[in-house]
């Protein structure tokens, strides 16, 4: 099993430096340290570590090393928006997972996103109804809340007050509204003052204790997580100049691959049809069997489990909405875990408390697009106020062209 923190002399080792040099790391932020069990001695950040030397190997080939960064390597930019650990995710700081467990909305989590300070950017008020085009949208009942999302969202920047403010606090009241918009939007409701999390459950006319809880934590669990691709593609149409608007539909867009956001609709799949099965646990094993990854399980950044699915499905199993049906999701994950050696992601949580309360695919992924969003506005505010265009150079691997003469 991977150790997350050694020893100084174990790490002094692996990085192939003094411990003088150990330390120097340490004290320019570069490696985490936290005490050691005898309370007395440190312990160093394994993937801290290995990042180190991936920059220094890096550092030795620079296309190389962009090659790789760009796949779940090295960083490519900087950021003080959310940070990740192998025991969690942090906020500007603050750890997601005690905000989730701690009570706090998905406004709040926002307002530290976006850096607001002492100014709370949802006091102002909301339009009374959408715009006509936006409402004839809401009326298609055959139009999946994604796409309805992305095909309104242009259509609500057309109204936008402050759509090229330079001004930081006009920014954050656009986001603040847009990010309510884009939460009423996913669950097909009206603009509303009332808290996110609240909207949401009602929407779904499921009046059961604990889902306006669970829906909360949820929200803000999947708020941000660093420069993942959505984020990423968010990060480079607000580079260009592009609005909050036009920024967050390139993370729309991105989150709607079945490799990002559709995850979890493939999570949610995946639990209907074996907890279909009279033997789901021979279902499991075959498919295993034959080398197809169960969704919803494992992450590249977690290799020890996702604390976010870790806390989530803690969440659910407090809630206990159908005790049978959570039950079978248990002995699914054990059956999976006693497999493969997989732990349930983020994806895999989302989905459980979807087929636990009997609510669609569609709504695990609301959930994920609508926490989601709040860390959009905060790349995309964090980009424009960087002023810098990303455009990283290609490393050209085609046929060359031929030599003239």
């Amino acid at each position: 099993m991977r150790t997350d923190y050694l020893s100084a002399q174990d790490a002094a080792a692996r990085l192939g430096v003094s411990l003088a040099t150990l330390y120097a790391y340490v004290s320019r932020g570069r490696i985490d340290s936290r005490p050691g069990p005898d309370g007395r001695s440190r312990e160093y950040s394994a993937s801290d570590i290995e990042q180190l030397i991936e920059r220094r190997q890096a550092g030795r080939g620079a296309a190389q090393g962009a090659a790789h960064s760009l796949a779940w390597g090295l960083p490519v930019m900087e950021t003080r928006i959310s940070l990740i650990r192998s025991h969690g995710h942090y906020y500007r700081g603050e750890s997601a997972i005690t905000l989730a467990k701690g009570g706090a909305t998905l406004e709040e989590t926002a307002r530290l996103l976006w850096d607001c300070g002492e100014h709370d950017p949802f006091i102002d008020g909301l339009p009374d109804r959408w715009p006509e085009a936006v409402a004839l949208l809401l009326q298609q009942a055959d139009i999946q809340p994604l796409e309805r999302t992305a095909a309104a969202l242009p259509l609500l920047a057309l109204d936008a007050t402050h759509a090229h403010s330079i001004d930081p606090r006009h920014r954050r009241i656009d986001a603040a509204l847009l990010l309510r918009e884009t939460a009423a939007l996913l669950c097909g409701a009206q603009p509303s003052e009332a808290s996110i999390h609240r909207v949401m459950v009602a929407s779904w006319r499921k009046q059961e204790t604990g889902l306006p809880e669970l829906v909360r934590c949820a929200l803000v669990l999947c708020a941000d997580h660093e420069l993942n691709a959505s984020s990423f593609a968010t990060r480079v149409a607000a580079s260009t100049g592009a609005s909050l608007h036009a920024a967050v539909c390139a993370g729309l867009a991105t989150l709607s691959g079945p490799h990002h956001g559709g995850a979890a609709a493939r999570a949610h799949a995946f639990i209907q049809d074996t907890l279909r099965e009279r033997k789901p646990v021979d279902r499991i094993r075959e498919r295993i069997r034959r080398g197809e990854a169960p969704p919803g399980f494992g992450h590249p950044l977690y290799p020890d489990g996702d604390p976010r699915g870790a806390a989530l499905l803690a969440a659910l199993r407090a809630t206990r909405p159908r005790p049978a049906k959570l039950s079978a999701i248990e002995r699914l994950i054990e059956t999976v875990h006693a497999q493969c050696g997989r732990q349930p992601n983020l994806d895999l949580a989302l989905a459980a408390i979807a087929s636990a309360y009997e609510l669609g695919a569609d709504v695990a992924l609301a959930i994920f697009a609508a926490g989601r969003m709040a860390g959009w506005l905060a790349h995309a505010l964090e980009q424009q106020e960087s002023g810098s265009l990303i455009r990283p150079r290609a490393s050209y691997v085609g046929r060359m062209p031929q030599r003239e003469g």
